[in-house]
């Protein structure tokens, strides 16, 4: 059984198969409403410019949500519970080379939405950036502590795109945190881990 946060019920872990079923079905569903967003609304899609100085923003945004979130873990005992929760569920199950794809999946359909059409449909301001990253923490749900640094992560990388008008740093940035942050926890917890294979 995985144990979930306080106040919540236990689940069943899922299997390999499912988490992978999962990441590519809301990967499926981020993208056609990221598309139907752009056929109904007359709002501009964030570009993605292939700039080196643009990638290398992405890497060092994302690997500084990697350490604050490894801050956050040893300080927060909350937000530990639900992470462990979150990534029990999901990271736990996968191989070794399906980090790829929990590093891309999320990566690219999220940002698509969430940076690339809802933040300049909301306006590339403030109340926008707010908006679109409580609604990316409420997407993350496994426990308000976790809802609660999702939408911090989402502010970070909604000014990250912000900044730069490059929907490449986000993408990125989102990509290093989701790829580094399973492979320190993969790394972390051998001993329960199948074989790298």
């Amino acid at each position: 059984m995985v144990e979930p946060p306080a106040n919540q019920p236990e689940i069943e872990p899922l299997t390999r198969t499912q988490v992978l079923i999962f990441m590519g079905v809301t990967a499926v569903v981020l993208l056609l409403a990221a598309k139907l967003w752009l056929h109904f609304d007359s709002v501009a899609l964030l570009p993605v410019r292939w700039l080196a100085i643009d990638l290398v923003w992405g890497v060092m945004v994302g690997g500084l949500i990697t350490a604050a979130s490894a801050l956050v873990y040893r300080l927060w005992p909350a937000y530990r519970r639900s992470a462990d929760f979150y990534v029990r569920l999901v990271v736990e199950p996968l191989i070794w080379p399906d980090l790829i794809w929990l590093g891309l999946l999320p990566g690219l359909s999220e940002e698509l939405l969430f940076r690339g059409v809802m933040l300049p449909a909301l306006g590339m301001s403030w109340a926008g950036l707010l908006v679109s990253s409580i609604c990316f923490g409420i997407l993350h749900f496994s426990g308000w502590p976790y809802v609660i640094w999702a939408t911090v992560v989402g502010l970070l990388l909604g000014y990250s795109a912000l900044a730069t008008g490059n929907l490449l740093v986000p993408i990125v940035a989102h990509i290093v945190t989701n790829l580094v942050g399973s492979i320190m926890w993969k790394l972390g917890n051998r001993d329960s881990q199948q074989p790298l294979t």
